[in-house]
């Protein structure tokens, strides 16, 4: 929204005694404040003498709007959420009315007809409804699922910054970082996610509220103690924010696993002052790109970032209070329906994840015929594309791809769907076409092969850790699967086709935003929420900003610590590299992390980088590692910081707190991580061989190390010149289909163009090799079920448990997992019965015939080009 209307900065809450539906807006009838109730999600309120405080907050403010602000508000609106895909279709129609009804002459002069308010028939209900719409975009969000889980007020003097939501983060940071890093080299990997953190903050940060004394000091008038009072709901924020920045672990590990262990490249250089560099150039350098994105994809309202208001939801239930209500027949509050949801997921995952699999990877097609190769090659769920319409039973399982299905909006899991749908028929054509030879591979692996089926092993085909020219020449080239060259080219063609089209759709809001950041460089005590008007950067405003130059001083920070990683140490990387990993990420980051804003969906830059890095830099595998550490982590840092940044401002935590928290998580994780994996690569015996004994197989630092061969090594000349050259043009059908998905986004019918979203469907086409539809279909299933049925037509409902529910359900699949895990997992204790066994029967579990055809078939006993002659 724009600064035509002001409003009062004075959001202080309503008062905490208890306020009844008399005491408040006293202008109003009854049936007024009731209405107002209703749309606000308090119609089932069972106490109308003790109003939430958010009730009583709205009824207020929408006595106080005047009608004639109440009318630029909505036009404001119409405009600026005129394309918005998150913006509700049915209040967009509704303003609409209301705007047109405003100016009717015929409807004004008739105000006492009765009918539906939202054409505008009945003046007085018009001129609610129309002051209503108006004072929840105003005063709290224009979208359901913010005020679902934010407040339209704040209170600065809270606690939030305390010591023992220090103690918390220490605590808490360290553990995760280090459970995450010893286990994510692990197969299965195990780990200590920030959703089941929350749930442990809650009784700590009571518990400490309970027992620490009250001592402390006082500096300028302001009393600082290490138990300020009770603990509270800013504190369970600012703690669960700053952790979850350092319990991911970081992505350089992969990278030093590469260079460390003699099973891969053995380098002995790589010293703790060569990893401390390292890892703190990467882990950093995403924080320094997080401030200057703060005006693009943190301020704007229409950056909703759907994916992280589970955790506000969360955290709402376990510390907000909540009065007595009925919705839709249900009364249990937040708090006890999200233990229920916990409790129960807890118990019911040991079905799925130890004692039923079948319930896990429901591949009842191929049960018919288990030795059918084509029934496996279409509806497999292990080695199959997945092409089945009940797949499983397992939470778990259904948000390996699509992350939330009950966050992420509808329209966005049906765009990427229709893409992996269309995807599924262009692999099918390549596959059964025995097009580029795929015919004599598995359909869809992410593996690659020789020229007689089998793995391509990259050990055969060096000396010493160097390419060898002749062992390549006498071995064979690396062939893709069908998947595995569908989802390059698509790879190929979402880079350009991202940047384009999100330019050409998101110009007006991205040149207001570029503005307000030149303006903030030209002043650097301009406030960053300057030209910024909506209720939460109002609240926001409050507090002392963090300049821009603090985040810029962190990326010059890490710039040097990355040249000083290079220069001081063989890493083999030119300094160009670096300053090349920088910029690609400026280029790009702007459009991805808007799209990860609004739809929730998310691609990385890594298939870019080994591309671009291999071809400058051939033959050189510790290069290609190093700036793919970089160009990869980046834009992966930087959304984090910046989904944390925007998470922060619902939650009204101060941005001063913020950044000092998110630093030190930071640097706590780095130094975690760096502890934790040098004692096991210096105590875990045969780390890393695939026959480790506590199955510490490190898939991921596999996959990594042979990828630095592939592409840095190999080179993708060799792969993409000789062999697959027909993929590159995909980069010219990525740059040029943005035109015609314009003109059907702009000129289209609107009920269709108004949810289509094309780079979602080119990203539909990324979930193959080696996963497949049997992952999606069941999250599409269940997005329709609560993130369009239940959203439409229980409304309430669906505001009040939905994210709840996710949550809960997330967080017992975890918590449960780690049971599993440490209990019947890490030395197995298998049951050997038909549901464990059923999953895993004939083709689909990996067993007998794994391609369409045979290569030891053929006259030469091989496909391909010829020995000798290899690209």
């Amino acid at each position: 929204m724009t600064e035509s209307i002001v409003f009062e900065t004075d959001l202080s809450p309503v008062a905490s005694a208890a306020l009844s539906i008399g005491e408040v807006g006293k202008s109003l009838s009854p049936d007024q404040k009731f209405t107002i109730l209703t749309r606000t999600g308090h119609g089932g309120l069972q106490d109308l003498d003790d109003l939430p405080p958010e009730a009583a907050y709205m009824i207020t403010k929408v006595e106080e709007l005047p009608t004639s602000e109440a009318m630029e508000i909505l036009k404001e609106a119409s405009v600026y959420h005129d394309d918005d895909v998150n913006f509700p279709a049915g209040v967009m129609e509704k303003i609409h009315a209301l705007l047109e009804a405003h100016s009717s002459d015929s409807f004004l002069s008739q105000p006492g007809q009765t009918g539906d308010v939202s054409k505008g028939e009945y003046i007085e209900e018009w001129e609610l409804e129309a002051r209503l719409e108006a004072a929840l975009i105003a005063f709290h969000s224009p979208y359901p699922e913010v005020r679902a889980v934010t407040d339209p007020y704040d209170d600065p003097t809270i606690p939030v910054e305390t010591f023992r939501a220090y103690v918390l983060i220490f605590i808490w940071t360290v553990l995760g970082a280090g459970i995450y890093e010893f286990f994510r080299h692990r197969l299965p990997q195990i780990s200590l996610p920030s959703n089941v953190i929350q749930i442990f903050l809650y009784p700590l940060g009571k518990f400490m509220a309970a027992v620490l004394p009250d001592w402390g000091f006082t500096i300028k008038g302001q009393r600082y103690s290490i138990n300020p009072g009770p603990y509270t709901y800013k504190e369970q924020m600012f703690a669960t924010i700053c952790i979850s920045v350092g319990v991911g672990g970081a992505y350089v590990s992969y990278n030093l696993y590469a260079l460390k262990l003699d099973l891969f490249y053995g380098f002995k250089w790589a010293s703790f002052g060569y990893q401390l560099l390292l890892i703190l150039s990467t882990q950093f350098m995403g924080f320094g790109f997080a401030g200057i994105m703060r005006k693009i994809c943190v301020y704007p309202v229409r950056a909703m970032w759907p994916t992280m208001l589970p955790t506000l939801a969360l955290n709402r239930a376990l510390m907000k209070e909540e009065k007595l209500q009925i919705i839709n027949g249900w009364k249990v509050s937040r708090f006890n329906f999200f233990y229920i949801v916990f409790g129960g997921m807890f118990l019911y995952f040991w079905l799925p994840d130890y004692l039923f699999q079948a319930m896990s990877i429901f591949n009842w097609m191929t049960w018919i015929a288990p030795n059918n190769f084509n029934l496996a090659a279409i509806t497999g769920s292990n080695v199959g594309l997945g092409l089945n319409p009940i797949t499983t039973f397992d939470w778990n399982y259904m948000t390996q791809i699509l992350l939330y299905p009950l966050a992420t909006p509808w329209y966005s899991n049906v765009n990427q769907y229709i893409g992996s749908i269309i995807a599924l028929f262009c692999i099918v054509g390549v596959y059964w076409s025995n097009h580029l030879w795929t015919g004599y591979l598995p359909i869809n692996t992410n593996g690659l092969y020789t020229n007689t089926g089998e793995p391509f092993k990259v050990s055969e085909v060096l000396t010493n850790g160097l390419f060898d020219e002749a062992k390549y020449q006498a071995y064979s080239p690396p062939y893709y699967s069908a998947a595995n060259l569908v989802l390059y080219g698509a790879f190929f063609a979402i880079y350009p086709f991202s940047i384009i089209y999100t330019t050409m759709i998101e110009w007006k809001g991205m040149a207001a935003s570029f503005k307000q950041l030149w303006f903030a460089l030209k002043d650097f005590k301009r406030s960053n929420f300057a030209g910024f008007n909506d209720p939460h950067c109002r609240m926001m405003s409050k507090y002392k900003e963090v300049p821009d130059w603090w985040f810029l001083l962190v990326l010059v920070f890490s710039l040097v610590m990355g040249i000083l990683c290079v220069k001081l140490y063989p890493a083999q990387t030119p300094v160009w590299g670096i300053f090349f990993a920088l910029g690609i990420n400026f280029v790009f980051l702007i459009p991805l992390v808007l799209i990860f804003a609004v739809t929730g969906f998310q691609f990385g830059l890594n298939v870019l980088v080994e591309l671009i890095v291999g071809y400058a830099l051939p033959g050189n595998g510790v290069a290609l590692m190093t700036i793919k550490a970089l160009g990869y982590n980046i834009d992966g840092q930087a959304d984090n910081y910046i989904s944390n940044q925007k998470m922060a401002h619902y939650s009204n935590v101060p941005p001063m707190a913020l950044f000092r928290g998110q630093m030190l998580a930071t640097v706590i994780q780095c130094f975690v991580t760096l502890g934790v994996m040098n004692w096991s690569l210096s105590n875990i015996k045969e780390l890393c061989t695939l026959t480790q004994a506590q199955k510490f197989s490190c898939p991921g630092d596999r996959t990594f190390f042979s990828a630095s061969v592939l592409w840095g090594v190999i080179g993708p000349k060799r792969v993409f010149d000789g062999l697959y050259p027909i993929l590159k043009w995909c980069f010219l059908i990525g740059a040029l289909l943005p035109i015609p998905c314009y003109a059907f986004k702009r000129y289209g019918p609107k009920y269709i163009t108004a949810s289509f979203q094309p780079t979602l469907i080119i990203g539909g086409f990324l979930i193959y090799a080696p996963t497949n539809l049997s992952y999606v279909t069941p999250a599409l299933i269940v997005g329709y079920v609560f993130m369009y049925h239940i959203k439409r037509r229980y409304s309430d409902w669906w505001e009040k448990y939905n994210y709840v529910l996710s949550a809960g359900l997330s967080a017992g699949v975890a918590f449960s997992s780690i049971i599993i895990f440490f209990s019947v997992q890490y030395h197995a204790k298998n049951i050997d019965w038909w549901g464990n066994n059923v999953p895993f029967a004939g083709i689909d579990g990996f067993n007998g015939q794994q391609s369409r055809l045979n290569a030891s078939a053929l006259p030469n006993g091989y496909f391909g080009l010829a020995p000798g002659s290899y690209p």
